[in-house]
């Protein structure tokens, strides 16, 4: 194939793509719609502020209460909660904040 050939293909490509997105951005819509009304909060307990500022942009106090409950349940397992959280979802908690969450979460969900 030479190069007038190629460049004209390049040119049509272009040319096709900048049309779809023209008019593709043209159609878009914005969306909107309403979230549902929160059906639980977390529960009062130490440093619940920390806990709400870490956790709340993520998931609701529902995902909370789901957790297993029982002796085993206790700091251990929450600071491995809390660690998956950072390390698997990404969630943006200060390492002087992981305490503050566990601490919380043991007693208030325990």
């Amino acid at each position: 194939m030479n190069i007038v050939r190629i460049v004209s293909r390049l040119a049509a490509i272009g040319a096709a793509a900048g049309f779809v997105m023209a008019v593709g951005g043209l159609q878009a819509k914005p969306v909107t719609y309403k979230l549902p009304e929160e059906t639980a909060q977390f529960k009062p307990g130490p440093n619940l502020d920390v806990v709400q500022a870490n956790c709340s942009g993520c998931h609701s106090a529902d995902y909370v209460q789901t957790q297993p409950r029982g002796t085993k349940f206790g700091k251990d397992f929450w600071t491995t909660e809390v660690n998956k959280m950072i390390k698997v979802y990404g969630a943006p908690i200060e390492a002087g904040d992981i305490p503050k969450i566990v601490e919380y979460l043991a007693a208030t969900y325990p």
